[in-house]
């Protein structure tokens, strides 16, 4: 399945392109206490797939992509590259970086 989106950029092969999840806004305690969200600098490990290649190949055949534009996936803490598009920021990674597909 290839990049059905208006997306600027087409991954190639196995890749997609995910527009990560901000993380929480700054968190208060029941004490009180107010955590900013700069404490808890941790990657979010879920976000939405904003394009994706065509698939890679195995001795000449197309492997079909699992994942599609709009589905919301959680992958691998490290295993994307970050880069901003138009101002933006969103993950590359290969399809077999996603953990799962997120069915709400």
């Amino acid at each position: 399945m290839a990049n059905t989106s208006k997306f600027p950029v087409t991954p190639l092969a196995d890749r997609i392109v995910v527009k990560p999840e901000k993380a929480g806004e700054e968190k208060k305690l029941p004490s009180g206490i107010i955590i900013p969200e700069t404490a808890n600098k941790e990657r979010p490990e879920q976000g939405k797939v904003v394009a994706v290649g065509s698939g890679k190949y195995d001795d000449g055949t197309r492997i079909p992509m699992t994942v599609k534009v709009g589905d919301t996936v959680l992958f691998s803490k490290y295993g994307f590259d970050e880069v901003k598009i138009d101002g933006e920021e969103y993950y590359i990674l290969t399809e077999s970086s996603v953990l799962g597909i997120i069915t709400k």
